[in-house]
């Protein structure tokens, strides 16, 4: 028995057509798509209507122009192989004033979005000014130059709603929008809102062209007042029972004395996933299901777990993770950790991946 990561292809189409609306998208896809295959990933969000994608990764970036011939392609990080984004057509982040100053020749016919750095200040440049200049340099040469395609940034802080942070950020952002506006420059793709400030705004701000979502499209909340039918998780990560064993009070089970028996006869399911599949400590702190029932995850090891059981369970049960009832964005907010940090973590390469129908 080996456990399995099981995706329902028609719930996944439809948590897309249920994000998406009526609004232009671009589906980020970094990271293996959130794990869900990037192949399958753009095959579905193409027949859904979406041919635009972002990723952080030049190789991933390469396999969606060979898997999408037609579509654009957003590179969110810098890179300098710089034949490599002209040979297939990937638009590219202009990380700040500098890496124009020593790249300009360079980026030659590439297509460029100018990143606004904001309050992340992870990447970008840092105001407007040095914008302004990048543009009227970029005016003046009137041949062999970059194509000025997007105006893009991150907000940071869209998720939180404690603090200030992101009305701030979303407040400089459009202000330099409406300013690069009013100064007459025209950008093809204008893109800020990830899935939180996409829900939170309730669709897509005046003067952009794309909403940048990812978490979302994946079925998973950005914050927890969203209601859960708005959308749907179509992801099942679920294992087995390999045998049940029976402790007595003060018997040791698992590494380093991870849990004591409080009870003679107590039972613990052994079950075939750990943390070398990809189970989070912090999610090991929660439930699983098993037969319609919770039960508590007692000890975590790097192949197998133990979970405190009854006599309802027996050898062979399924042993279920993730579904629709034990969400991944459930645990997000009970600080398991991040949508994308659960989801990145399972290890394909232990796990069966299986694709239904």
């Amino acid at each position: 028995m080996t456990a399995l990561w099981q995706l329902n292809t028609q719930l996944f189409r439809e948590n897309i057509r249920r994000v998406k609306q009526h609004y232009p998208i671009m589906a980020v896809v970094k990271n293996n798509a959130y794990n869900y295959g990037l192949a399958f990933a753009i095959k579905t969000f193409m027949e859904e209507g979406i041919d635009t994608f972002s990723t952080t990764s030049l190789s991933e970036a390469i396999q969606i122009r060979q898997l999408a011939p037609r579509a654009t392609i957003f590179l969110m990080n810098p890179s300098r192989e710089f034949d490599v984004l002209r040979e297939n057509d990937i638009h590219v982040t202009l990380p700040s004033k500098s890496f124009y100053d020593t790249h300009k020749h360079d980026l030659v016919d590439i297509h460029v979005h100018i990143e606004y750095e904001n309050l992340l200040h992870r990447s970008g440049f840092q105001n407007i000014d040095d914008i302004r200049d990048v543009l009227e340099d970029h005016a003046q040469n009137q041949s062999d130059k970059m194509i000025v395609t997007g105006l893009w940034t991150h907000f940071g802080y869209a998720d939180e709603f404690d603090v200030e942070d992101y009305h701030i950020e979303k407040h400089k952002w459009r202000a330099l929008v409406d300013e690069l506006h009013q100064d007459g420059y025209q950008f093809e793709l204008i893109h800020a809102q990830n899935s939180a400030s996409y829900f939170r705004e309730n669709g897509i701000f005046s003067r952009h062209s794309h909403v940048r979502v990812g978490i979302a499209l994946y079925g998973s909340r950005p914050f927890a007042s969203v209601p859960r039918h708005t959308i749907k998780q179509a992801l099942t990560l679920k294992a087995n029972v390999i045998q049940v064993r029976t402790v007595h009070e003060g018997e040791h089970c698992g590494y380093s004395f991870a849990y004591t028996a409080q009870n003679d006869h107590t039972k613990l399911a052994v079950v075939d996933i750990g943390y070398g599949d990809g189970i989070l400590r912090t999610r090991a702190q929660h439930d699983v299901l098993i037969n319609d029932k919770r039960y508590p995850i007692r000890a975590l090891m790097m192949s197998h777990m133990f979970v405190e059981v009854d006599a309802n369970v027996k050898a062979g049960d399924e042993v279920i993770i993730y579904n629709d009832i034990l969400r991944i964005d459930d645990y997000t907010f009970k600080g398991v950790g991040a949508n994308s940090e659960q989801l990145s973590a399972l290890n394909l390469n232990s796990l069966i991946k299986e694709y239904q129908a």
